[in-house]
């Protein structure tokens, strides 16, 4: 008995020392900001549900109620009246409008 209880602490002490190696290694590495990516292009000429869903930051199949509220928060961060541009504007208005089937992205007055 005497062996088999050497080698069962050998075996343990081996198994802690990888364990504690894993673990620095995973505090040791980079750490990676966890931020939001945003789109990365121009408008196109007429808006698609997919560009409209992109702009107001929801899925494209989502519920009238996330819809609206979804526009109440952007157009809040871009309102003209608190420095934003009227051409966002419009064109969160219009992806509100696409999202919720008004039009089919007859396109901004700009």
């Amino acid at each position: 008995h005497p062996l088999a209880a050497g080698v069962s602490v050998a075996a343990v002490a081996l198994a802690s020392k990888y364990a504690i190696e894993a673990w620095q290694a995973f505090k040791a590495r980079p750490v990676v900001p966890r931020m939001r990516k945003f789109y990365e292009g121009g408008f196109q000429p007429v808006m698609t549900r997919r560009e409209a869903a992109l702009i107001l930051g929801v899925r494209e199949r989502v519920a009238m109620e996330k819809i609206k509220e979804a526009h109440r928060r952007v157009m809040v961060a871009n309102h003209p009246d608190s420095g934003g541009s009227d051409y966002l504007a419009s064109k969160i208005n219009e992806a509100k409008d696409v999202m919720l089937g008004q039009n089919k992205g007859s396109g901004s007055p700009f």
